[in-house]
């Protein structure tokens, strides 16, 4: 059972789990590495080794020699299955914002609901306030009255 002073919007944003399939885990372990810097440096290197290894150590008579063709043909596969799989990633992404967007205006549609009735009940209690004024300030109005009257007599 719920308490009454608990945080109905926090609980909201905790109950969202992982519910990822394994192809979206990947996806999301290739876009994060794919989009850093390791990745980027990683990559140059071995482009620099794989050039050095066939030009100077097998004096560009090695498996890919100078216009690296095979080197051409690996870099063109892994641009095609990493462009698709980064959109993927990217795609359940933005589906996962414009849900947490969604929670968020669900949120601020009852923090907006909590202030009016607070404000209603701000008004109440300062309309009671007033009245309860007026009633003082009409029995003092009234014990003077009596007072000016007793002091004539």
């Amino acid at each position: 059972m719920k308490k009454h002073h608990e945080i109905e919007s926090i609980q909201e944003l905790e109950e969202t789990n992982d519910t990822r399939t394994f192809g979206q885990r990947v996806a999301d372990k290739v876009a994060d590495f794919g989009g850093s810097w390791t990745f980027i440096i990683s990559f140059m290197v071995f482009l620099l080794l794989w050039i050095a290894f066939n030009v100077f150590w097998l004096n560009n008579k090695g498996f890919d020699p100078y216009p690296f063709i095979l080197l051409n043909l690996i870099l063109s596969c892994i641009a095609a299955l990493q462009a698709p799989i980064i959109m993927m990633s990217q795609n359940r992404q933005e589906a996962k914002d414009r849900e947490r967007a969604e929670k968020d205006f669900i949120i601020n549609l009852k923090a907006e609901k909590e202030i009016r009735v607070l404000q209603q009940k701000l008004d109440h209690i300062l309309k009671h306030q007033h009245e309860e004024l007026m009633a003082i300030q009409q029995q003092q109005l009234q014990l003077m009255e009596q007072l000016l009257r007793d002091k004539k007599e």
